[in-house]
């Protein structure tokens, strides 16, 4: 497990599972620690992604955020590196 937050509003738990064809990624979006949103990635063997939970996190970011707010919170998981 390992948690995100994307400001003092906003954070994103996110979790590795085994599934039987591979593992998926899980995002859970909490707004001041109510879970508002939830997003999934699956995967069959490798990701290509910059650090782990990277497109989970831009998932969730780009379903559950206002359109205002979107761009904001894709540089902030962009720079989670």
């Amino acid at each position: 497990m390992r948690i995100f937050n994307l400001d003092e509003v906003y954070s994103v738990v996110c979790n590795s599972e085994s599934t039987r064809s591979g593992f998926r990624h899980i995002a859970v979006l909490h707004k001041n620690g109510y879970e508002i949103a939830r997003e999934k990635a699956l995967y069959q063997n490798r990701t290509w992604e910059a650090y782990e939970f990277e497109t989970v996190l831009l998932k969730i970011v780009d379903g559950f955020m206002a359109q205002c707010d979107k761009q904001k919170y894709r540089e902030v998981v962009k720079n989670f590196r």
